[in-house]
């Protein structure tokens, strides 16, 4: 596999300055970019065969999201939002200077999409929203944000391994071979040599403060987002996500940009995107 290029870019919050890292594959003088984000505690080796495979037609480009991976952290948690993030990509896009981008994006990523491509006189060409909508389950929003905050460690990575693959069981199989590259992206050894998770815990900061009103403002705002867009979209929703229902994911292929919507058996939250058949889903969209 060919090994990608690690840079830097420094971003801004109302906090101050912070380091945003990103991968890139392909020639770099590819005017075509696809940019590659990640869900809310993974990283960007988890597009690591799907830039593989794309790095020939795009320079693929794959942020590690502020507060996760290589990427500083914010000095203000609250600040952990999808309208930082959003922030963060216009300050990505200037410095990759493409002039077609294309983006996919898993669960997080996608709602930074979606963000983006609302904008008027954004870039983006194409979208790929990896089993993510305007309307989330309460109930695994409340799952994903229990799960962010614990702060588990681990005396040897296999038994690492064991936890990550046990509790992204919804991803679908996988070998063991692919569970510890899905679990050595996201581990680091501390100071002590236990193995801890790669990213900043107060990212669950600002699910604590959640209330009904705010979830349903959140949510009309999505939407409003989502009917916004205006470039060919793909929806792929695991077929057994408790994060986005099939109700929410019908409903986004009659409004906004009335997208083409793809089911995968035997998947939850979220597809991985590491295997050729879902691999080949995503080229045929954003290649045809």
């Amino acid at each position: 596999m060919t090994a990608p290029r690690l840079k830097q870019v420094q971003c801004l919050s109302p906090g101050g300055l912070h380091q945003l890292a990103y991968k890139e594959w392909g020639d770099p003088a590819n005017p075509r970019a696809l940019i590659c984000v990640h869900g809310l505690t993974r990283v960007s080796g988890d597009f690591d065969n799907l830039a593989q495979a794309l790095s020939k037609s795009y320079r693929v480009i794959a942020p590690d999201v502020v507060g996760r991976g290589r990427s500083g952290w914010l000095r203000d948690p609250q600040h952990y939002h999808v309208g930082q993030y959003v922030s963060d990509m216009v300050t990505l896009l200037g410095r990759v200077d493409a002039e077609v981008v294309h983006w996919f994006g898993t669960s997080m990523g996608g709602l930074i999409g979606m963000g983006l491509a609302s904008i008027p006189d954004n870039p983006i060409k194409k979208l790929v929203l990896n089993d993510v909508g305007p309307t989330l389950n309460p109930t695994a929003l409340m799952r994903i944000g229990a799960y962010v905050s614990q702060a588990v460690r681990f005396a040897t990575f296999d038994e690492g391994v064991k936890y990550i693959s046990e509790v992204s069981a919804s991803f679908g199989p996988h070998s063991e071979a692919e569970w510890r590259k899905l679990a050595g992206d996201v581990l680091k050894q501390d100071v002590d040599g236990q193995w801890i998770r790669h990213y900043d815990l107060r990212l669950a900061d600002p699910f604590k403060t959640l209330t009904v009103d705010s979830a349903k403002q959140g949510e009309a705002a999505l939407w409003a987002a989502y009917d916004a867009i205006r470039c060919p979209t793909l929806v792929v929703r695991g077929a057994e996500s408790d994060l986005l229902t099939r109700e929410t994911a019908q409903a986004m292929t009659q409004r906004g940009p009335k997208a083409k919507l793809i089911e995968l058996a035997g998947v939850g939250h979220a597809p991985t995107f590491t295997h050729a058949d879902q691999i080949a889903i995503a080229q045929q969209f954003l290649l045809d």
